[in-house]
């Protein structure tokens, strides 16, 4: 049996469950709020499906109930802050009006976060940043689930890295993406349906090349493109762990407590400002020109496009029976 929810239905339910489970309102209703945008984009293995795992975290006390981020000026440009074992959400909704803020004045600037849970899409942050006139990016490390290139055993996280660029009179173009085969999400998904991919995304527990999700849950995710995104994921380990203080992937591994829910580590949030750095009133023109072009080449779609097409027009979604059932259990 189906079940459709609306949007809205999406967010409430997903703020009581937060709220039983103990986080205090501002966190909820920024999850709450997270999640549902996910599933009105479109993007399933971030949106509801997550909600068991926010739920774990908060209940193994590995999530305070109440957390209180601070922001630090470490420079003009730089900004840092304590997310006191927080939500992610949270610290987003509560100091990337700043690092807009820093950019637009300075033409850059750089948001260090330590000590949150990353559990959603990268594109809210940097889609944000797109809409006040700023290029994004942002990256984090996760726990180990990819092998690098030419490896058997996993060392890296699905590393996810988003980048966006702001347009007049359109959507900011915006594209997220795990330099991981595939996200893992994803293979989650694939896992419960019983779905087998269409190419080898992994390894199994023994370091054969596998299409079986479940199977590759049990041993490993490879590289998207070989080593050239092999490279790209090493680089994110890097700086969303020691660049910024935090622990790289096996590091954060080791102080799991295996909650079922999101590890505790760093993100790191870069703002550009084209019209500073240019210093050139046609930087908007210039790059709308080259986004027409590409847009005009047959087979290219702008990456945001069908995201924005789905929130446009996704008013309601049907939810997996059985993660609805899960879900009703927890309030």
């Amino acid at each position: 049996m189906t079940v459709e929810l609306s949007i809205q239905e999406i967010k409430d339910i997903s703020f009581k469950v937060l709220s039983k489970a103990g986080s205090n309102i501002e966190q909820a209703n920024a999850v709450a709020d997270i999640i549902s945008k996910a599933e009105q984009d479109g993007s399933v293995s971030h949106g509801l499906f997550r909600l068991p795992g926010y739920v774990s975290s908060l209940k193994s006390g590995k999530i305070n109930f109440s957390p209180n981020p601070k922001l630090k000026i470490i420079s003009p440009v730089i900004l840092k802050c304590d997310g006191d074992c927080s939500f992610a959400p949270l610290v987003h909704k509560m100091f990337l009006p700043n690092l807009v803020k820093v950019a637009n004045e300075f033409g850059v600037g750089i948001l260090s976060i330590n000590r949150t849970a990353h559990f959603a899409s990268l594109w809210h942050e940097t889609e944000f940043i797109a809409e006040n006139n700023l290029a994004g990016i942002a990256c984090v490390s996760y726990l180990p689930s990819v092998a690098p290139h030419g490896s058997n055993q996993k060392l890296y996280g699905t590393n996810p890295f988003s980048f966006s660029w702001p347009r007049k009179n359109n959507f900011p173009l915006v594209f997220d993406m795990a330099t991981s085969s595939i996200a893992l999400g994803d293979v989650m998904i694939a896992a419960r349906d019983q779905k087998l991919f269409n190419e080898n995304m992994g390894l199994d527990k023994n370091g054969d090349l596998s299409k079986d999700p479940n199977e590759i849950l049990k041993g490993m995710l490879l590289s998207f493109g070989g080593y050239k995104g092999s490279n790209i994921s090493m680089m994110i380990e890097l700086l969303s762990g020691p660049l910024l203080g935090e622990t790289s992937s096996y590091e954060t591994e080791k102080s799991n407590i295996k909650d079922g829910g999101p590890p505790l580590g760093g993100q790191l949030i870069i703002a550009l400002s084209p019209e500073v750095i240019s210093d050139n009133k046609d930087w908007g023109k210039r790059s709308e020109n080259f986004i027409n072009k590409l847009s005009s080449l047959k087979g290219v779609r702008i990456p945001g496009e069908r995201r924005h097409k789905n929130r446009n027009n996704l008013q309601s979604v049907i939810v997996n029976p059985e993660l609805m059932e899960k879900i009703k259990s927890l309030l």
